[in-house]
């Protein structure tokens, strides 16, 4: 999946993200690690949504975000694993 920077300052980061379910999950992530704020937008559903991020160093928070989400994926793919 391509993520396209839009904005990328001290405190704030734009990024287009190529599905509206990963900006979901990104934004609920995002503000349990600690964004200020963490919102998407859609101007029209032809359009890829755009997730907007602010906080002290929104780059830090996106990572951490990400490898949060992973490992609970993880989790989640080696309990389905336990249950064959």
């Amino acid at each position: 999946m391509e993520i396209k920077i839009l904005k990328d300052e001290k405190n704030e980061l734009d990024i287009e993200v190529g599905s509206l379910t990963i900006a979901e999950v990104l934004r609920v992530y995002l503000n349990k690690q600690g964004a200020k704020l963490a919102a998407w937008k859609r101007d029209h559903p032809t359009n890829n949504p755009v997730l907007h991020i602010e906080g002290d160093n929104p780059k830090k928070i996106l990572k951490s975000a990400i490898a949060t989400l992973e490992k609970e994926i993880d989790n989640v793919v080696d309990e389905f694993k336990k249950l064959k």
